[in-house]
């Protein structure tokens, strides 16, 4: 592990283009026990009003663990939400840091050693997880390298924050791809060499594989990207420790390659979710644990979330759907 030093040059050319009003000044001012202080007390409120996502995250923490207490399934329950009421308020104060200040805010980069792995001429894909504070660590990884850095993401139905995300995420430097129809745009930032960050946690079509030692469908187009373009597939995290964020980047994942495409994708998906649920199993309650994640092959699970989405699909479409 070893803290981070930046060129000064490099820091000064980020901070130049950042603007800020008094307000937000001050919001980035604001000291990180006070955050975590609020956020906890927000995640707590939380717990207590959101039945539904109560529920989730509790099955989904047994199912995943069937050999814990019921005890330690409840604390880190209430843990998860705590995590997600602080991860809120930091992504919100993120938004108001200048370079300098969120550099500050990463105690450790774990693996800085594999940095000299993301110049690569066929680009390198960093997969990653609704982790700790995933929003934090595009900001950084962007801000901090000279090599083009392009995020993959979901748009966001509600424009006015959609246009905030957007900003947050390209403020130092990066670009974003929609999700959506990505493939494309996607193959040609590998080509370009850029570093191409995805988070590869949800649910997704191309491969059934295990996660959690259970059955789960997961996204294929990692794998086959780095296939075809014959990228570096790295695992890279941003985790919250006492005193700050802890980025972890790994080596490059040590991928199949036997030119049977078909079952090299398979093969490598499965090896691209081992390595995110390892590090969900280091810091358990600071994963998204609100996904569906075993909805299509453990229905059960979900069953009555379920039946209320068909109860509006019904609704919306008729006794025909």
């Amino acid at each position: 592990m070893q803290s981070v030093h930046p060129s000064d040059d490099r820091a000064d050319s980020r901070n130049e283009n950042m603007r800020r009003s008094p307000w937000q000044r001050f919001l980035a001012g604001i000291p990180q026990r006070k955050i975590e202080r609020l956020g906890r007390a927000l995640g707590w409120l939380i717990y207590h009003i959101d039945v539904r996502h109560r529920r989730i995250v509790r099955r989904n923490l047994r199912f995943a663990y069937p050999l814990w207490p019921w005890e330690r399934v409840l604390k880190t329950s209430r843990l998860v939400f705590q995590n997600f009421g602080v991860t809120a308020l930091e992504i919100f104060q993120s938004s108001c840091y200048s370079f300098d200040e969120l550099l500050a805010k990463v105690e450790t980069v774990e693996g800085l050693e594999n940095r000299q792995y993301l110049s690569n001429p066929n680009g390198v894909v960093l997969v990653s997880a609704h982790l700790g504070n995933w929003e934090i660590a595009v900001q950084y990884i962007s801000g901090f390298t000279d090599i083009p850095f392009v995020a993959v993401a979901r748009k966001i139905r509600f424009k006015p924050f959609e246009r905030w995300v957007f900003r947050l995420r390209t403020r130092f430097g990066g670009e974003l791809i929609d999700k959506k129809g990505a493939v494309g745009d996607m193959r040609k930032a590998l080509r370009q060499g850029k570093i191409l960050a995805v988070l590869n946690d949800q649910s997704g079509e191309g491969a059934f594989v295990r996660f959690f030692g259970r059955k789960v469908q997961a996204h294929a187009g990692v794998a086959l990207l780095a296939q075809r373009c014959k990228s570096p597939v790295m695992p890279a995290f941003c985790v919250r420790e006492q005193n700050g964020f802890r980025i972890i980047l790994e080596p490059p994942l040590d991928l199949q390659r036997t030119g049977d495409l078909r079952a090299d994708i398979q093969a490598n998906t499965q090896i691209i979710m081992d390595a995110i649920e390892k590090t969900i199993r280091r810091y358990p309650e600071q994963w998204f644990w609100f996904h569906k994640r075993w909805k299509a092959f453990y229905p059960h699970l979900y069953q009555e979330d379920l039946k209320r989405q068909r109860r509006k699909e019904e609704k919306k479409f008729g006794k025909s759907v």
